[in-house]
């Protein structure tokens, strides 16, 4: 039987919800606290969920807490995440680990001198669709993957989020920041670390318009660019071209596909888990499915109303399990996998995706990190209740 982790949640936006719901599918960790620099937002979730509400500080410092799930705003993730550190915690904060490098870096550095362990969302690869993709690709399904095709797009959050100005603001706006984690930790666990990156960019318009809730049609002003479209060669010598838009209404383009020597592989959408792998061997032929619904972590489990341009309304979503995986990880003394390395790594394709855009210059990615295990059936089931 596993160890329960205690776990202390700072930060109790909607994302809270669903790490909590996380304890109906793994048995190795127990949110016990939460906390919020607004203090009713932890009362109303500690209300809610049957925990104790406390402020950050106390939490921080308590004793009874093992782990520190950070899921506060991306700004406040390396302050959150070094405090936790000083004070003895095992860490795990929601996508980027931080807003930049130097930051990013000095949290593994200190992990590494504390012997604590660090991760971070996205934890989607270690679902289904990419794990089944993974496998076909190791298996030398279809060869050598030279070139590939990745897409996030679609007309921005705010037709349906009440308060969508984060999304289009200065630094912590954009869809690389938003969406670039789930794209680029997939890409990465399937082909290796990235070695370079160029781009370009663009500002679709100047204002948008709130569609829902008590700003409706209000305008507000977009303050970061909203399409990135960036060319990235990776260690193994392949080469991706990655689009992330909140400028497009609609299209029909599969959310990732690679091209091999001996075929060519459809990934499913990152942001989710399940999904099914279609690959495709000879010119002509129709592509082949290989379903993952029966998989632990491919299972339909929830049912949603999604305005994404290629995503399902019916979906699997095990968020969470990359905090389960660290906790068994702890316990084992293993390496989790999505582990710091990884996240810096990832945050280092995204700042340079930023900078190679604005500037028109190709950027060397400064970072490298080690292709995450396969995450195995024997693994998987240790973890789920």
């Amino acid at each position: 039987m596993n160890k329960v982790f205690k776990v202390g949640l700072i930060g109790c936006g909607h994302i809270a919800e669903t790490y909590f719901r996380a304890h109906k599918y793994f048995n190795n960790f127990k949110i016990i606290k939460c906390a919020d620099i607004k203090d009713s937002a932890a009362k109303k979730c500690a209300s809610k969920y049957g925990i104790k509400s406390v402020s950050v500080e106390y939490l921080l410092k308590d004793k009874e807490i093992e782990i520190i799930l950070n899921l506060t705003i991306p700004k406040a993730h390396y302050e959150i995440a070094k405090k936790a550190l000083l004070h003895n915690k095992h860490v795990y904060s929601e996508k980027p680990m931080a807003i930049n490098l130097s930051h990013g870096k000095e949290l593994l550095k200190l992990a590494k001198k504390k012997k604590l362990y660090i991760g971070n969302a996205p934890d989607t690869f270690l679902g289904g669709g990419n794990q089944k993709s993974k496998e076909l690709i190791e298996k030398n399904l279809i060869g050598k993957i030279n070139l590939g095709n990745a897409i996030f797009a679609f007309p921005g959050v705010q037709s349906y989020h009440p308060n969508p100005e984060p999304w289009f603001a200065k630094k912590e706006g954009g869809p690389v920041i938003d969406m670039g984690p789930y794209y680029l930790t997939a890409l990465v666990n399937l082909l290796g670390p990235a070695k370079e990156v160029s781009g370009s960019l663009m500002k679709g318009v100047k204002t948008r318009t709130i569609g829902i809730g008590p700003k409706k049609r209000r305008k507000f002003k977009v303050k970061c660019p909203t399409t990135y479209l960036s060319t990235i060669v990776f260690e193994n010598k392949s080469i991706i071209r990655l689009t992330l838009s909140f400028d497009v209404i609609a299209h029909q383009r599969n959310h990732i596909e690679l091209y091999a020597t001996k075929g060519s592989i459809i990934i499913p959408d990152p942001n989710m888990f399940g999904g099914s792998v279609f690959v495709c061997k000879k010119l002509g032929q129709p592509w082949k499915e290989y379903k993952t619904g029966k998989m632990p972590l491919g299972k339909i489990n929830i049912r949603t109303k999604s305005l994404r341009a290629n995503e399902s309304s019916i979906n699997a979503n095990y968020r969470g399990i990359g905090l389960a995986e660290m906790a068994y990880c702890i316990e084992n003394k293993k390496v989790n996998r999505c582990n710091g390395e990884l996240s810096l790594h990832v945050l280092d394709i995204i700042q340079s995706t930023m900078k190679a855009s604005v500037t028109g210059i190709k950027q060397k990615i400064k970072t490298t990190c080690k292709i995450p295990k396969k995450f195995t059936l024997k693994e998987i089931k240790k973890i789920l209740k």
